[in-house]
């Protein structure tokens, strides 16, 4: 960053025996042309009424592309503020590549916790076991939960079809008490594609996601229900509809990664557990994980020490000298990534 410093001397004089005045002052100014640096750290305005926000453009090389589940190119593209720039369109096979998938609903009501994946709810993160599968109907207060056979097996989807009927928002009585379990065969022919902003372009109005999955506000259109992108391809999205997966009396558990499956969006986190690449930074800051639809950085919610992320506006995001602004995501436990988009988006 070139800094140019200017110093004014706006007047002294002196009369006999006493001085009147002295004053000094200076400033420091740059061109817009010096404020982009070969390393993408851009300190524009970009329409921000917020003269100090640093932008911080998207590092294609941090995706995780070595066994082709991910390929990144650089499109012209247009965003939800009109603003034409270059985007990079990132293709995922919807399978992550960097680390392994399931299991996502346990056998047996005997079984361990290395048989199935994890519940969300209220905050907290449970290992769907046998014994949590065992006692739902205490867990949730419910007599009508029973997941089990007589023999202790529990009730699990074993087809596709059954999958995908079973994930249906007005799922049929007869896939009650069910683990809903959708698996990687199921998609290996599915792909996704994310078109996110090389350099974020940050407005003057945020734009907070609503209870429905998409970013709501003024001037919203059409507005997507991804958060964002982890750095292996796969999808940041919205909460779970726990309330309609329960109110069905079924279980759609995530594994550890945070993830599950069904047949249209393919692989997806709902939760950060630590399970995906990661870029560790050298200050001991939470590592980055990922980018949201408006090309700022998401990253994890606690550092290096474990000390959570503090200052955090309603978005989930801050600044600091390093990364510019960027998002923490949300306590695993809470079903969430960030609360909203400080940028301008593809529609």
């Amino acid at each position: 960053m070139i800094q140019i410093n200017k110093y004014h001397v706006l007047a002294f004089s002196i009369f006999t025996f006493a001085i009147m005045s002295f004053v000094g002052c200076s400033s420091d100014d740059a061109s817009s042309d010096d404020l982009v640096t070969e390393g993408g750290e851009d300190t524009t305005n970009n329409n921000s009424t917020d003269e100090e926000t640093k932008v911080v453009s998207v590092d294609a090389t941090f995706f995780y592309t070595e066994d082709g589940s991910v390929t990144i190119t650089t499109v012209p593209c247009t965003l939800s503020d009109g603003t034409e720039t270059d985007c990079y369109q990132i293709v995922t096979t919807s399978l992550p590549g960097d680390h392994e998938m399931g299991p996502w609903c346990p056998g047996n009501i005997e079984d361990d916790a290395t048989a199935g994946g994890i519940w969300l709810e209220g905050g907290e993160v449970y290992d769907v076991d046998g014994a949590f599968v065992e006692n739902m109907a205490t867990f949730y207060n419910d007599p009508n939960w029973l997941m089990y056979d007589a023999n202790g097996d529990i009730y699990i989807t074993n087809t596709q079809e059954d999958c995908e009927n079973a994930a249906n928002p007005n799922v049929g009585d007869e896939y009650e008490n069910f683990c809903v379990e959708c698996l990687p065969s199921y998609i290996t022919d599915l792909s996704q594609t994310w078109t996110i902003p090389i350099t974020p372009v940050i407005q003057e109005t945020a734009v907070f996601f609503t209870t429905g999955g998409g970013p709501g506000g003024p001037g919203t259109t059409s507005a997507p229900s991804t958060r964002g992108v982890a750095l292996n391809g796969i999808e940041f999205s919205a909460p779970a509809p726990v309330d309609n997966i329960l109110g069905a009396y079924t279980l759609a558990p995530f594994d550890d990664a945070g993830g599950h499956i069904n047949v249209n969006q393919g692989y997806h986190y709902h939760a950060a557990t630590g399970f995906s690449t990661k870029i560790i930074q050298e200050d001991g800051h939470a590592a980055l994980i990922g980018y949201a639809l408006d090309g700022f950085g998401i990253y994890e919610l606690a550092d290096s020490s474990g000390e959570e992320a503090t200052g955090l506006d309603e978005l989930r995001g801050h600044t600091d000298d390093t990364r510019g602004y960027h998002y923490h995501v949300d306590a695993a436990g809470n079903n969430n990534f960030i609360d909203g988009l400080k940028g301008a988006y593809v529609n």
